[in-house]
């Protein structure tokens, strides 16, 4: 078998087998497949797709093109993926609880991507935090905590890191066919038994549409549980942020609030508690759903998630008194500004993804491979859909390097926000649940 005969029967429209599928993951991993031959691929894929056999295989085969890791625990397996929002940091919130409810969550995440933020610069915002860890390292953690938030390991799922950085110039980013087996390959190598979705809709999401986020949700759950990992999803809401906040100190700073029990906002813990309920359940840790939800939000407010997320924050390197002194350890931007509005009536709309640039062009992203990132800048103190507002009232914080920055950033937010005479609709923050 040769890539040139497996894409030209990609140009003529046919359909790829599992052995075909499996030797080019394999050709990825190993270098035996060039760049070039990786973007034909890609663009093969994004136009002919993939039937439901087809994404099985190419995400076993992408998954087992490295190491794939082996737990011997006494407990589940479980973790969370979120396909990318903003002011989304329920994973902070997700992987301590479900520790101290019984689980175990060996949680390998992701840096920012596009306008959206990444899980470990949050983390990574936490002084002495460090997320590139030895696998011994993060087994010790998981074994002993009983959750661990770090990157991939260099050799787990090459095929994916190959393919993905081909996709990134190539066009091909938004296959279906293509993310269906780039989130699950990574999540499978982690050795889960157990995983819950958050598939983002809306104007801050990558899938825009209620249509279009259906089919990725219907793709993920179809082939992470023929792969052999129990998955559901929740379909939720991106039209506008998910917590008050966006930027990397300062979401870890609104986490905290909610793993302390004393988060005003209820949206972000709420999310949090029921995308981690659903794991509970489908792993027998709760009767259902609703009850590992209700376990979840007491370790919030009885503390015990918390101390979790505490002793992991020691063990990656950061604070051991973090959770006690967060106030003091996480940075702060020399330049906060109020922002107003000329108009008077109510929020009728948000764009997301135009707030997630603005964060970026903080300095709270990444604009090329490679950038620094300045954990302290951001927006924060977020207006919400159908509030009041005239031109006394503040619609957010931002948080700046330079009044220069800061003028670029009240531009844009004043851009990204519609005020209507009529107060909206108020989308639900949970759509519908797929299984």
């Amino acid at each position: 078998m040769q890539a040139h005969q497996i894409l030209e029967r990609l140009r003529y429209g046919k359909r790829l087998g599992a052995d075909e599928l499996t030797w080019f993951a394999t050709g990825l991993a190993s270098g035996a497949v060039s760049d070039a031959q990786a973007g034909a691929f890609a663009m093969g894929l994004c136009l002919q797709g993939l039937d439901d056999t087809g994404r099985v295989a190419l995400t076993k085969a992408m998954r087992d093109s490295g190491t794939v890791l082996r737990w011997d625990l006494d407990a589940p397996v479980l973790d969370k993926h979120s396909t990318g929002g903003v002011g989304d940091s329920t994973s902070f919130l997700i992987a301590p609880a479900l520790a101290v409810c019984g689980a175990y969550v060996p949680m390998i995440s992701g840096r920012g991507l596009g306008h959206t933020g990444g899980t470990l610069d949050k983390l990574e915002a936490i002084p002495g935090v460090k997320t590139e860890v030895t696998e011994a390292l993060f087994r010790k953690i998981v074994g002993e905590i009983g959750c661990a938030i770090v990157s991939a390991t260099g050799d787990m799922a090459p095929a994916d890191k190959k393919l993905y950085a081909v996709r990134d110039v190539t066009g091909t980013v938004a296959s279906i066919d293509l993310i269906t087996p780039s989130i699950l390959s990574k999540k499978l190598a982690a050795g889960l038994e157990g995983l819950v979705l958050d598939v983002k809709v809306g104007s801050g999401a990558f899938m825009k549409t209620m249509e279009d986020a259906q089919a990725l949700a219907e793709a993920l759950v179809n082939t992470a549980n023929d792969a052999g990992c129990k998955t559901t999803a929740l379909i939720t809401d991106m039209n506008q942020p998910l917590a008050k906040s966006m930027g990397n100190a300062l979401e870890i700073m609104e986490c905290m609030q909610a793993l302390t029990g004393d988060e005003h906002d209820h949206e972000l813990p709420d999310l949090s508690a029921a995308l981690a309920g659903e794991l509970l359940a489908s792993a027998g840790l709760a009767d259902d759903a609703d009850e590992g939800a209700t376990q979840v939000m007491d370790s919030f407010f009885d503390g015990s998630a918390a101390e979790c997320f505490q002793k992991m924050i020691a063990m990656l390197g950061g604070p051991r008194d973090f959770v006690e002194r967060w106030h003091d350890r996480l940075p702060a931007a020399p330049v906060q500004r109020e922002v107003f509005l000329e108009e008077n009536g109510y929020i009728t709309a948000m764009d997301g993804q135009a707030l997630g640039q603005a964060v970026v062009s903080l300095g709270g992203g990444r604009l090329r491979e490679g950038d620094r990132i300045d954990p302290s800048v951001g927006l924060s103190d977020i207006i919400s859909l159908g509030d009041p507002v005239d031109r006394s009232t503040p619609v957010m914080m931002i948080h700046a390097a330079s009044e220069t920055a800061a003028d670029q950033a009240e531009a844009a937010v004043k851009a990204a926000i519609t005020v209507g005479d009529a107060e909206p609709d108020i989308p639900p923050t949970i759509y519908q649940r797929v299984s």
